[in-house]
């Protein structure tokens, strides 16, 4: 079974967010001219950097899950894709649609992830703990 992110820590922080493709071309020299280049595969995982904001308890939660779900990031694990999921679905006017009853439909979106090259680093912020990270989203 693949393990699941905790629901219990918050939605990674907007101002740290970072995302980028997977470097999927092949250098090919020239004898003149720039570089050029070609594809070297055609599925490519996006590289996402990200970090949250903690109490002691969600750092215990964040350690937990890092040590011992993903053996020290080792194995793949879901993950809500932060800017999709649990956001309300828009008119083409921008206001929320609505079911029936009145509530707002929400988006959802998962990734299948692994942790980065680099370990999750962490700093104290007042009395709270910023766990920074980077993900591999598979394609």
């Amino acid at each position: 079974m693949i393990p699941t992110w905790p629901t219990e820590l918050p939605r990674p922080e907007r101002n740290t967010w970072q995302k980028s493709p997977q470097e999927s071309r092949l250098k090919r020299r020239t004898d003149a001219g720039p570089n050029g280049y070609r594809g070297r595969f055609s599925s490519v995982a996006e590289l996402v950097n990200l970090s949250i904001l903690v109490d002691r308890n969600g750092k215990a939660i964040f350690d937990n899950f890092h040590r011992y779900s993903v053996k020290r990031g080792s194995k793949p694990f879901m993950m809500p894709d932060p800017t999709t999921d649990g956001w309300a679905l828009l008119t083409s006017a921008g206001e929320p649609l609505l079911t029936s009853g009145g509530v707002p439909i929400l988006l959802a979106a998962r990734w299948l992830c692994l942790f980065g090259d680099q370990q999750p680093s962490e700093a104290i912020v007042g009395v709270e703990f910023r766990i920074s990270f980077s993900v591999a989203v598979m394609p």
